[in-house]
């Protein structure tokens, strides 16, 4: 393999998603997963991963939800708190692997939790020291396009004019990796359970 892309949550960072269902529950949201899942999410949660809408408009449709009155942060905390945290192991991979392959980022996320995420890598890593690593690092709110669709994976392919065939992608949801097969990429699943720096070892022999 030439070139890997990495998606963020559930690959490098740990995720939960059921914390950040629990926690929009208890500010009084019913049956928060039918609003988003790992698998499936409504509209405006698409639309703020593509930028469509702002930070502010999102918690506006939050709080259509909750019946009495809540706090910019505490939505903020609610959404942020499936976000976990970054393994050495992971940061130290992606070093070795940075000096011997082509490394991307490209990541369905908005702004509220880019905004946590870079602050914690800034405390934990050092300033921009986690997105150096990458050649490119392809947020979906920044390109108004989000995965599992074709044409941000092509985007990605051709500004940087990278071999399809040799290029790897891997993801935790099984449904982002149809755009990236249909693009031409080779692809892994990380199944819950497995270890990034695990499955990828095969492919760096």
């Amino acid at each position: 393999m030439e070139a890997i892309i990495f998606d963020l949550g559930g690959v490098l960072l740990n995720l939960n998603y059921n914390l950040a269902i629990n926690a929009f529950e208890k500010l009084g949201i019913n049956n928060a997963q039918n609003l988003f899942s790992q698998k499936s999410q409504t509209k405006f949660f698409d639309d703020f991963e593509t930028g469509s809408i702002t930070a502010s408009e999102f918690r506006d449709e939050i709080r259509k939800f909750i019946p009495g009155s809540v706090t910019n942060q505490q939505i903020d905390n609610a959404w942020n708190a499936m976000l976990l945290g970054f393994p050495e192991n992971r940061f130290s991979f992606l070093q070795t692997v940075s000096k011997t392959h082509r490394i991307f980022l490209l990541s369905n996320t908005n702004e509220i939790h880019m905004s946590w995420f870079k602050n914690y890598v800034n405390k934990e890593f050092g300033t921009d020291v986690f997105f150096n690593l990458f050649e490119e690092a392809y947020l979906s709110n920044e390109l108004g396009m989000r995965k599992p669709h074709k044409e941000i994976f092509e985007f990605v392919v051709m500004e940087n004019n990278l071999p399809s065939s040799q290029t790897l992608f891997i993801d935790d949801s099984p449904q982002h990796l149809i755009g990236a097969k249909e693009a031409g990429l080779q692809t892994i699943w990380l199944e819950a359970g497995m270890e990034t720096v695990d499955v990828l070892a095969p492919f760096l022999a």
